[in-house]
């Protein structure tokens, strides 16, 4: 098997344990609790995001790394923490933290999208050894984070009175 089918596969079956622990243990205690707490359960998981800038820092990655790949990957992580984080402190200014918590959901999501865009564009799955220390970050990690932010949106649709 190619290391392309490889990291392919691992992208796609990391969901799969993620899935079912969100669904067993997660998503029913983020269901049953107020609003702005599950929200601030989940910026405190993305919080971490500024990990991300990992992706530029020479010796972690190879330099086979495609660059397109790694700056839009480690900006968008690291923006995505800041302002996850910027949730987790506003939590008393509940108008500002409703912001953050939108801007970091849209802007993490977005940066996951985007990064898988890229990542497929630019080869990553032929150069997947190139990601060095950080491999585990889209087969582990990026399912979590894109599972919670699918949770985070349908928290923040969910009609007040389905509490």
């Amino acid at each position: 098997m190619s290391p392309a089918t490889v990291f392919q596969m691992q992208l796609v079956l990391g969901y799969v344990p993620w899935l079912l622990c969100f669904s067993a243990y997660g998503w029913p205690r983020l269901k049953a609790m107020d609003r702005a707490e599950a929200q601030r359960a989940i910026a405190a998981v993305h919080s971490f995001r500024f990990f991300g800038l990992v992706f530029i820092v020479p010796g972690v990655v190879g330099p086979n790394l495609p660059t397109g790949f790694a700056t839009f990957a480690a900006y968008g992580d690291f923006a995505t923490g800041l302002l996850a984080m910027l949730a987790l402190m506003t939590v008393r200014i509940r108008p500002v933290f409703w912001l953050f918590v939108v801007a970091f959901n849209l802007v993490g999501a977005v940066d996951i999208i985007v990064d898988y865009y890229h990542g497929n564009q630019l080869g990553l799955p032929a150069v997947a050894g190139a990601l060095g220390a950080t491999y585990a970050i889209p087969i582990i990690y990026v399912p979590l984070l894109m599972v919670t932010h699918a949770a985070a949106f349908h928290l923040l649709v969910r009609p007040p009175a389905a509490e």
